[in-house]
């Protein structure tokens, strides 16, 4: 039998994925605004960012994290960090710890949403709505930042359409508030999995 206040004392960081467009043209006018806020307030409430270590959006949030003083994490679809920056001409900065996977994107977008606890959609394109797809078959937590832009606008229709119903996903225009109920999707996960 688990001891749940001895669980419940010893609490590790969320990991909230940010996945989005790395090109943004497509995006919102607030989109850069409200990533690098959603990046600050991942680490005001106790977590870990981690994204796929490229440009745009996730470059956004670790941009966010970072001023807030958090730790960030990139998966990259690179096998070595010179690949990473001269194959891929991906960044390294504004990350504390880059992993190298040499999956190229579709293995390492794989990674990325399952070693995190919660997925959180920001404009997107292609790239981002398989990243969201993966997720929602895993049937993990996930957050749609509302008028963002891209993929971010048409999950719903989509989801919609697809006549598998909702799924887990919260959708909310505020970045704050997103993470805030993102947090009680993750923790009833959580809390349901111990038992």
């Amino acid at each position: 039998m688990i001891d749940k206040k001895a669980v419940k004392a010893f609490q590790l960081k969320y990991k909230f994925c940010v996945s989005g467009a790395a090109v943004t043209k497509h995006c919102a006018d607030s989109c850069l605004a409200r990533t690098k806020e959603l990046g600050r307030e991942i680490v005001r409430q106790n977590g870990i960012l981690v994204t796929g270590a490229t440009w745009g959006v996730p470059h956004w949030s670790a941009i966010g994290c970072k001023e807030e003083g958090g730790f960030s994490i990139g998966i990259s679809p690179a096998a070595t960090e010179i690949a990473h920056v001269k194959s891929y001409k991906l960044p390294v900065e504004y990350y504390d710890m880059i992993m190298y996977t040499g999956f190229e994107y579709s293995g390492r977008n794989l990674l990325l949403t399952r070693s995190s606890d919660a997925v959180i959609t920001v404009c997107g394109r292609i790239g981002t709505l398989n990243e969201f797809t993966i997720a929602f078959e895993d049937n993990k937590p996930q957050g749609i930042l509302v008028a963002s832009g891209g993929t971010a606008d048409m999950v719903k229709d989509i989801l919609e359409k697809s006549h598998r119903g909702m799924g887990k996903i919260i959708f909310e225009k505020d970045p704050k508030t997103l993470i805030e109920k993102l947090r009680v999707l993750v923790d009833k996960e959580k809390t349901h999995k111990i038992r």
